[in-house]
């Protein structure tokens, strides 16, 4: 069983990826594939590949970078990195496909490729977020900017298997992110999507507002992905704010700094559940195979998380999972 790397994703490629490959490689008894460059893979993973690691390279001479439009990028570059991974993954090379490059290119490729599962309208970004309690599936977080009813019904229905397969939540609670707890609220996307999901034979909760959702009041909370990237992104902001605060206010004296060492493991804990590299891919789910998405800024650390989640997925079986649920739905 291989997991696809594309080689050409990050900000800074391609070095936090060949060094996520190298570890990857170190731990998982998958085999680790990069798609990328060639000239430009093979010197770099040779030398820093020094304990010899089976790291496959496969040519793809074409880059999509951050600025290029989704569909251009296809018609353009046809064989970039993404489409030749995918195909890799639709043929069947590969089970995983693991990127950090331009959202919309690879959401692009995903549904053009491998294609959209019979009975889900539109595939859907899919975050893990730290709360109180445990972890929440948060989606859509960007795919899908534009929403109808029946989308955050298909979220739902893709959530909670996420959320039983990935988080290991046998009932998982979903939720629609709203302004207010009460079922009137909501703008008229929600207020139509409530009674669908209502209907559905899901665990639904009804509404969530957005602080509730990190007092760990659901497991899986839908929203269209305009709300959804908003939200997000604000909350890796807040937590990055949070984490730098606390570093500068711990270094202003040296009774702070005692302080801080006599607390260091739940320092050390705090950061890596406010740290979103630790979790380090979105999961794209709806399309017939694992796509999973990070960020741009994505270091090794970040990569290597995205490549640990693709691994898990697949041995939870979560796409054979949603399949049954689409189906038991229609």
């Amino acid at each position: 069983m291989a997991i696809i790397l594309d080689g050409m994703g990050s900000d800074n490629y391609p070095d936090p990826e060949i060094q996520a490959a190298i570890t990857a490689a170190g731990i998982m008894e998958e085999e680790i594939i990069l798609v990328g460059d060639q000239a430009l893979l093979e010197p770099k993973l040779k030398i820093a590949n020094k304990q010899n690691h089976p790291i496959r390279i496969v040519h793809a001479p074409d880059v999509v970078d951050m600025s290029d439009k989704a569909v251009e990028s296809t018609r353009e570059k046809p064989q970039n990195s993404m489409a030749i991974g995918m195909q890799m993954v639709k043929s069947g090379e590969a089970k995983a496909f693991v990127t950090a490059g331009n959202t919309g290119a690879a959401y692009f490729h995903a549904v053009t490729i491998l294609r959209r599962m019979q009975g889900i309208s539109r595939p859907a970004l899919t975050a893990t977020i730290p709360t109180r309690k445990g972890k929440c599936a948060f989606l859509d977080t960007g795919a899908n900017a534009d929403c109808r009813p029946e989308f955050l019904l298909d979220f739902a229905v893709l959530g909670n298997a996420y959320a039983q397969k990935v988080l290991g939540i046998d009932s998982p609670r979903i939720a629609l992110l709203s302004n207010g707890e009460e079922a009137g609220k909501g703008n008229q996307l929600v207020k139509e999507a409530y009674p669908l999901l209502q209907t559905a034979g899901l665990n639904f909760i009804g509404n969530v507002e957005s602080k509730e959702i990190y007092a760990g009041e659901a497991d899986v909370v839908v929203a269209d992905g305009f709300t959804g990237n908003v939200f997000i992104k604000t909350s890796e902001a807040v937590a990055t704010l949070i984490t730098r605060l606390l570093k500068e206010s711990i270094y202003q004296s040296t009774v702070r700094k005692i302080g801080a060492l006599l607390i260091k493991d739940s320092l050390t804990s705090l950061k890596s559940m406010m740290d979103p590299a630790e979790v380090g891919a979105a999961m794209l789910m709806g399309v017939n195979g694992y796509v999973f998405i990070g960020h741009g800024r994505s270091d090794a650390h970040a990569i290597i998380s995205a490549l640990r989640l693709a691994n898990h997925s697949i041995h939870a079986n979560l796409l054979d999972s949603i399949k049954a649920d689409v189906q038991a739905r229609s």
